[in-house]
Formats: C-alpha cells, structure tokens, sequence
C-alpha cells in the first residue's frame, strides 16, 4: 500500500521562504500544497511557480496540511508558529527561534504541550562537513570562526548574532562536551540600526576556548572554522565542505619535535538546506 505524500505549506514567500517552496517541490513523499504571503504579489509568484495554492495568511492552512516551514520575520516566528503547534500541526521554524528569551521559551512550551514537533533551522548541521568534523575532532582546546558576508537588505530586523553567528555557536556548543563558564562579547552597529558585525568569546568550564566572529558588513565572503586539540588541527570551509588537517606525525628516534602532516578530507558535498527539509519531512 502506497502511502499518501506529506502535505507541507510554507508560510512566507521572502527570499528563504521560496527556497523552501522550490526544495519542498522536489522532495519524495511530500506535496507543496500551499504558499501564505501577506504580500499577494509575491506569495502568489512563488505558489504558482512550484504549483501550490496561494494563501494571504497562514491561518488559511491550518486545515489543509500535515507540517508547515514558517519563514517569516523573526518578531513574527511567536505569533505564527504557536497558530500551528496549538492545532498539532509540525513546524519546521527558520531561526532564530524567536526575537526574545520570553517568546522562544512560550514557543518551546507550546511544542511540548501539544506534543507536536518543533524544528529549529540550524541548516549548518546538515553541512556534510560539519557531520564529519564531529567525527574526527575529539576535545578541541581551542576553536576559531569566522562568518562573513556582503551586506544584503534582508533579515534586517535582528542584529548579527541572531542573523549570522547564532550557527556558529550552535556549532560551537555542540562540538565543547563541557559547561559555559563565561561569555564577553563586542559589536558595532554599521549599515543598521542593530549590531552588523560582532565577536564573541567563549570560555568552557573544561578550559576550551572559542573566539566567534560574524559580520553582515564585509567585503567578501567568508565562513571557516579552524580546531585545534591534543590530537591536531582541523580547518573546515563551510562552503565547499572540505576539512584541512595537520596532526603530528612519529616522533624521530633521535629526540625533538613530531613533524606535522598535513591531509585533506573531502566530503561529498550536500545542500545543506535540503539535508535538513529532508530531515524534517
């Protein structure tokens, strides 16, 4: 017996929500249904080009779907997401989870209430190569990332740590198995009303040190995260998803230093984004 597709709808048509429109629409075992927009014009487009109905509010699917991927504005992800959690309906919420600790924790109460799933998007764990530097790195002592971009009007309305660098300190957290003992941080305000560029420093109760910076104002772009532990050093790119390595080699008979040995691990690289809509499906 063949059983029936997912029904998924995509609430906001921006530039992220028609990315999940466009994945939605190629998945196997799952059926865009419905786009919601506020604004018509661009809801519509997306919805007509991936052969979904169109919706000018999301209420409007809560009938009509079996999970939902609610992109919209972050001041808005409280509102929209709990609409759906309260009616049992999955949600697949872009991050950040909310704009403030009250509404990321009233969103998380509602996912356990109703017992219904609540994915976050933190795309950046479905990034093959972040996959593997789990694999390899054990116990870094000291970690380095940087996450740089062009300025682009988009997702304005937070600042730098919650558009850019809240990936990386979710990386970060989940590769240190330890407590954090301490946090400082710095920022300026460039392009924006809020914060454009910022670093943060991060120390573990184990000692481990992370040093984290994103910009939303820079030239070029650029994402890498370099480790370093007891066993070696590993330098992931997160475009191309290849991890630089550099570990010690036998130590001579005759005394002194290991010699480095250098080596690159390549990973078959995935869209990270459809890793994690896959996932959630």
């Amino acid at each position: 017996m063949v059983s029936e597709p997912v029904r998924i709808g995509v609430v906001g048509a921006g530039y992220l929500g028609s990315i999940h429109a466009n994945i939605y629409s190629r998945l196997s075992g799952v059926k865009l249904v419905a786009v919601a927009d506020i604004n018509p014009v661009v809801g519509q487009a997306v919805a007509n080009k991936y052969g979904a109905a169109f919706a000018y509010h999301g209420r409007e699917l809560l009938n009509r779907v079996d999970a939902v991927s609610i992109v919209v504005p972050t001041s808005s992800h409280r509102e929209v997401s709990e609409s759906f959690l309260a009616a049992g309906i999955p949600v697949m919420l872009e991050k950040p989870i909310a704009h403030t600790i009250e509404d990321a924790e009233a969103i998380v109460r509602s996912a356990e209430s109703s017992r219904c799933l609540l994915q976050i998007g933190h795309l950046e764990r479905f990034n093959a190569g972040v996959v593997r530097l789990h694999e390899e790195l054990n116990r870094p002592r000291f970690i380095e990332v940087h996450r740089l971009g062009k300025f682009v009007e988009r997702a304005t309305d937070v600042d730098v740590v919650t558009d850019l660098m809240i990936h990386d300190i979710d990386i970060v957290l989940s590769l240190v198995e330890s407590e954090l003992s301490y946090v400082s941080a710095v920022g300026a305000r460039i392009v924006t009303d809020h914060v454009d560029i910022a670093n943060a420093r991060l120390e573990f109760a184990d000692g481990a040190i992370a040093n984290v910076t994103a910009s939303r104002v820079s030239a070029k772009k650029f994402r890498r995260i370099r480790t370093f532990s007891d066993a070696g050093y590993l330098g992931l790119n997160f475009e191309d998803q290849q991890i630089d390595v550099a570990r010690p080699g036998p130590r001579p008979a005759e005394g002194g230093f290991a010699p480095i040995v250098t080596d690159t691990i390549r990973v078959d690289p995935t869209p990270p984004l459809d890793a994690e809509l896959a996932h959630f499906v």
